[in-house]
């Protein structure tokens, strides 16, 4: 029996309350200041509604109605309701019982193990080994929901412990819940968990493997189903627009030439790479270096020698693995003066930016093969230049030289279908940035989509007959500009 209870706090629950504190709370309970919430539990709270101050105390109110209760199979991974309220605990029997909105599962089953983690008041938790085992159960759907995650849910769970922490983790998970299924008669579903790790860890056959992304581990070249996933989000934005044909405006090489000038200028700006115009335009016209700054050169001059020539930029690929060598070739060429940045040589450690942490080195080449299923469902030619542009970023498979690669490889599926190019000036840097961020973090397409077709049609304006005449255009549409107060006019 307890000895005290906290009877002034927002949710009371009378199962156990010390005699002092049951008599309080009758007082209370005829004087109206108590809501009944389920049989047992109350609340001071008359503001909000039952549901909402349930879902806050939902841990606390079962951790005092069932005490020693266990938070287990699916619920021991998600911590918090299953869609449409489901809440799974193993506990001394069995029963189903309402809390406002929420379903409580009671699943008659041994309770905590000394590997069991403590929760939230009187509640214990399966620890990872004995929740894999617990959702590889058989089980039935209790109406739309099941108390197990799906075979292709742990199998991808299993799948980011071996991509986090390696196989060591992996090898000590299946250690502890050997032991596990030994205590609770659990060897069946260990069986089925020994067969996922031996699939991933590539000692036992692949076959038993559901998951497209465990499949892929399994047999070498994982990829991150995440960013597989935004890649789907944008074809879907991409492909319900309808897009305007630009066609190339550059009637002549010297045209083409000054517009891929001002396109690598400013593409290396956005990196950090800066000049002063006529510096810039003095190492390309003599291909000659600054002797202060010759790696910065010569990342100038690498994309100028790319973008510039109209025959690589009409190659697109056609297969993945022509991607995938398009990307190497075209980075070994842009990072020839950085020998420390591997030119050619997709990254063996992990990049970020901030807060984003880009793909796993380990799934760069699955990711890219993925990538490059969805992008060959779309058809528009600046449908496809934007997605390799998003692509290319998010998945950032080099040291350095990734955000210059992107933008080179959008403008090649422009050039590839006679289409003017796009160029990123100063003072649209926080536009473009910003709607990548958008897809990233966010989710949304929209932004990029919108950044991007306001830029193209922008870029189309540019004539570059006479390089002057196209400097000083620029100039008058505040291109060159960094503050963020100017805005690109046309």
């Amino acid at each position: 029996m307890k000895t005290s209870t906290r009877i002034n706090q927002e949710v009371i629950v009378a199962a156990g309350l010390s005699r002092a504190d049951a008599r309080r709370l009758a007082i209370m309970k005829k004087q109206g200041l108590v809501i009944k919430l389920a049989p047992t539990v109350y609340t001071t709270n008359k503001n909000d509604t039952p549901d909402n101050i349930v879902a806050r105390n939902l841990f606390y109110i079962l951790g005092e109605l069932y005490s020693g209760a266990l938070l287990s199979h699916r619920s021991a991974f998600e911590y918090k309701p299953a869609d449409g309220g489901h809440i799974f605990l193993t506990y001394r029997y069995t029963k189903k019982v309402r809390l406002q909105s929420f379903t409580i599962h009671l699943i008659e089953g041994p309770l905590a193990l000394e590997e069991d983690y403590p929760f939230m008041g009187g509640l214990r938790v399966s620890c990872q080994a004995r929740a894999y085992l617990e959702n590889l159960q058989n089980a039935y759907r209790r109406g739309s929901v099941s108390k197990c995650l799906t075979r292709e849910e742990i199998e991808e769970r299993l799948e980011r412990v071996l991509q986090t922490n390696g196989e060591s983790a992996l090898n000590e998970l299946r250690d502890t819940a050997r032991s596990i299924a030994e205590r609770l008669d659990m060897r069946t579903e260990f069986e089925r968990l020994d067969a996922i790790i031996g699939a991933l860890l590539s000692t036992k056959p692949a076959g038993v493997l559901t998951s497209a992304s465990a499949q892929a581990r399994a047999i070498g070249e994982p990829f991150d189903s995440n960013r597989v996933n935004l890649f789907n989000i944008l074809l879907a934005a991409l492909n319900n627009c309808e897009f305007e044909n630009f066609p190339e405006p550059y009637t002549s090489d010297a045209a083409y030439r000054n517009f891929a000038f001002f396109e690598s200028y400013f593409s290396n700006y956005i990196e950090g790479t800066e000049f002063e115009l006529d510096d810039a335009r003095q190492i390309v016209e003599t291909q000659t270096p600054l002797p202060s700054r010759n790696a910065d050169s010569h990342d100038v001059l690498g994309t100028c020698y790319i973008v510039s020539n109209r025959k690589e930029m009409s190659i697109v690929p056609s297969s993945a693995d022509q991607l995938i060598d398009i990307l190497q070739n075209r980075h070994q060429i842009l990072m020839s003066a950085r020998v420390n940045s591997a030119p050619g040589l997709f990254k063996m450690q992990n990049n970020r930016a901030g807060e984003t942490h880009f793909v796993d080195y380990t799934q760069v080449r699955g990711t890219l093969r993925k990538g490059f299923e969805v992008y060959s469902a779309l058809r528009h030619p600046f449908a496809r230049a934007v997605f390799m542009l998003f692509m290319i970023s998010e998945v950032h498979p080099f040291n350095d030289g990734n955000g210059r690669m992107s933008r080179i490889m959008m403008n090649a599926e422009l050039t590839a279908a006679g289409q003017s190019k796009v160029i990123i000036p100063n003072v649209f840097r926080a536009d473009y940035l910003g709607g990548l961020r958008q897809l990233s973090r966010r989710s949304n397409p929209d932004v990029l989509i919108r950044s991007m077709m306001r830029v193209r049609l922008f870029s189309s304006h540019l004539q570059g007959e006479d390089f002057n005449v196209m400097r000083d255009y620029l100039e008058q549409c505040n291109a060159f500009k960094n503050d963020d107060e100017d805005v690109l006019r046309f």
